[in-house]
């Protein structure tokens, strides 16, 4: 065949071709999230060319200045109706700008800032070699207790790498909850996953439980994970399409050209069955509900408590976000099918966590099953099935963040020679040692107890109110017992804390540099605003909580 056929032949071929249309993305609604991913990626360079001296500085800085720029653009963006009027879908399809989005963006950039602020303290530990030291090891690579570990503290390094591994975490949970196809789904995850194995493993006392507790949480996550996939895998098989309002279309059957080859998958209901039930599996195991808990304690006791802190809070927010928008977006049509199982797993939750808390002597330990139970208050109100339940659980997510985070930053205070006292026969009598820190801890406990006055309070009332409302009333009565039960734990310890003697050997509370304070005092003031004068931000999550579909 000459040269001139073969041309001719190629290009008859190439003519129909469509050009490929570059993607259009809206910069402007994606900018909470570059701005974090952005800067996270200047942190990775600050490690590379910045001298050791200044890099815990310059990390300090640009992670405060980047959350807050983000959080300043989730404002901007609600206040000029994204989350209302204008909310829609940008970056062709892939991530949804809505109320719940940018609610659940804004409190996760807040919680970030916290926690930056926790991760940053450096006045708890007393001096080594004449360095201030913080919660992070030396050297995250050395072995623990080999030469090359003491050589890195006696020369005073600093693992500054966790400021860039946290903004790396938090830009994925950013997406998480706003993600409109099934790929940025698990693409979200996965970011914001691996930086958190990592965290959960370079603690500097301690390495060898903080390692340990690291790789349960990455051996569990990773089949967390490849649940997920499956799940997105079996989705795409039975809707032909990774898209949210497609795969909807399909399960309602409001699709209109149907192809031969999908009226062929649109009959098989294995499909989506056990595809929807591996993906909402991958979620409640970030959330942490039973059955999928069992990482949870040892995870949150192991890692450094700063870390323990971020990731209770800021977490839970991330995937309640994108659970939500699952089975309220995708799913509706499925309501039948996953209500049931939803039931049973928050009546488990609710009373699993809140009888093992219990039993529980350690306070890291203690908190791991409080936060398990408030796994289970939350679904109550994702049971409900209408606007009050996604409004509530916003609400409560909200408000659990940010007593979350308190009430591990006062955790890491109270310290003897061994780094943080946990057990909690340390704690007894820490009411007449240091009687504010106590007080300040007592306030957090009332708020995860429910107690009225506090967040809690408003939270667990939002959501019980929701769920009883629609229909599920079986599950408040359910509720409300856990919440006594768990009320029986939280009190032990205030009544540990003020009316046992402390003992001559006991810890001593650091007083901490005015970051970690902030944190505290933070804390304690969205707890006592919101459950003294609820109701502006109770209409706040109202406003926010309709799904751009």
């Amino acid at each position: 065949m000459s040269a001139t056929a073969v041309h001719s032949l190629w290009t008859m071929a190439a003519d129909p071709i469509d050009k490929i249309d570059a993607p259009k993305i809206e910069y402007g609604q994606l900018s909470p999230t570059l701005i974090v991913i952005g800067a996270a990626i200047i942190g990775v360079l600050i490690e590379a060319f910045v001298p050791r001296k200044s890099r815990y500085y310059a990390q300090v800085f640009l992670s405060i200045v980047s959350l807050a720029a983000a959080f300043a653009a989730v404002i901007a963006l609600a206040t000029r109706g994204y989350g209302t009027t204008k909310a829609g879908i940008v970056a062709m399809g892939a991530i949804a700008v809505d109320g719940p989005a940018l609610f659940l963006q804004g409190t996760i950039l807040l919680a970030g800032l916290l926690g930056v602020f926790t991760f940053a303290e450096r006045r708890l530990d007393p001096v080594a070699h004449g360095n201030q030291v913080d919660s992070f090891a030396a050297q995250a690579a050395s072995v623990p207790g080999s030469d090359s570990e003491k050589a890195a503290v006696k020369a005073g390094f600093t693992t500054t790498e966790v400021f860039p591994l946290l903004l790396f975490a938090i830009g994925g949970m950013l997406l998480f909850p706003a993600a409109n196809d099934l790929l940025t789904l698990f693409i979200a995850l996965e970011v914001f996953s691996l930086p958190l194995y990592l965290l959960c493993a370079v603690a500097r006392r301690k390495r060898i439980m903080s390692q340990e507790a690291a790789v349960k949480y990455f051996l569990l996550g990773a089949f967390a994970s490849a649940f997920t996939l499956f799940g997105i895998a079996l989705l795409y098989g039975y809707a032909g399409s990774v898209s949210y309002a497609t795969i909807a279309q399909v399960v309602d059957g409001s699709i209109e050209n149907v192809t031969p080859a999908l009226a062929e998958t649109m009959g098989n209901d294995a499909l989506l069955l056990i595809g929807a039930a591996m993906l909402v599996m991958g979620l409640l195991f970030k959330v942490g509900a039973v059955p999928f808990h069992m990482w949870t304690p040892d995870v949150y006791q192991g890692a450094p408590t700063p870390v323990t802190g971020f990731m209770a809070a800021a977490t839970k927010v991330a995937a309640f976000g994108a659970l939500l928008r699952l089975l309220y977006v995708v799913l509706p049509g499925l309501s039948w099918d996953w209500r049931p199982v939803m039931w049973a797993v928050a009546i488990v939750t609710m009373l699993g966590g809140a009888i093992v808390a219990i039993t529980q002597t350690d306070i890291k330990r203690l908190l791991a099953y409080s936060s398990i139970a408030h796994a289970g208050f939350i679904l109550a109100g994702v049971i409900a099935t209408s606007a009050d339940g996604i409004s509530s659980v916003l609400f409560y997510l909200g408000a659990y963040s940010f007593v979350t985070i308190g009430a591990f930053a006062v955790v890491t205070l109270v310290r003897d020679a061994g780094g943080e006292a946990t057990h909690l026969s340390k704690w007894a009598g820490l009411g007449r040692r240091s009687p504010l820190v106590a007080a300040v801890f007592a306030v957090f406990l009332l708020a995860f107890a429910g107690i009225p006055l506090t967040s809690g309070f408003a939270g667990k009332f939002a959501v019980f109110k929701a769920a009883a409302e629609g229909g599920a009333g079986a599950i408040v009565v359910v509720g409300v017992i856990s919440s006594a039960i768990a009320a029986f734990f939280y009190i032990r310890v205030i009544v540990l804390m003020f009316f046992s003697e402390p003992k001559p050997e006991g810890p001593t509370v650091a007083v901490p540099s005015p970051l970690t304070m902030t944190a505290i005092a933070f804390g304690v003031v969205v707890t006592l605003v919101l459950g003294v004068a609820p109701q502006y931000f109770l209409d706040l999550a109202g406003q926010a909580g309709v799904f751009v579909r």
